[in-house]
């Protein structure tokens, strides 16, 4: 199965993947690819330019790869804010949407705490993009109705 992880900066993305993956499972996030990429000591977000365009494409193509196996294995994929493109490409291939999502409150003092402050324009587009209604909103940490 191909679980698409979407969710503001800091929602908790990462977390809620790591609560559920299994050790055989795929986990194609961007974060962790550049920073398999990069050196020691290198920062666990806010990496460089470079660095961050180097880990796109190797995340295309862990994708690419990734939805080959997904009968066999589950993939969690973080994908911040997918395009209606992406979105239906997702949709094609069977994918499950995950909405993660604390509160904008949350998020922001998050990454306040932890992030650049260039990572507040990005939080304002993401709740700008799902309060337009371009997505379904979804409540803090939530997934799947069961």
């Amino acid at each position: 199965m191909l679980y698409v992880v979407t969710g503001p900066p800091a929602a908790g993305k990462s977390s809620w993947i790591e609560a559920r993956a299994k050790p055989r499972d795929i986990v194609i996030d961007l974060d962790r690819i550049t920073r398999a990429l990069t050196g020691p000591g290198a920062p666990q977000w806010n990496h460089d330019p470079i660095a961050s365009k180097v880990a796109l494409r190797a995340r295309y193509a862990a994708i690419d790869e990734a939805v080959k196996h997904v009968d066999t294995v589950d993939c969690y994929l973080i994908h911040t804010m997918p395009s209606a493109t992406w979105l239906t490409r997702y949709q094609r291939l069977g994918a499950e949407i995950i909405t993660v999502d604390p509160g904008e409150q949350v998020v922001r003092e998050r990454v306040r705490a932890m992030r650049s402050s260039a990572m507040e324009r990005v939080v304002t587009r993401w709740y700008r993009h799902y309060q337009g209604g371009r997505a379904r909103p979804a409540t803090a940490q939530s997934s799947r109705e069961w």
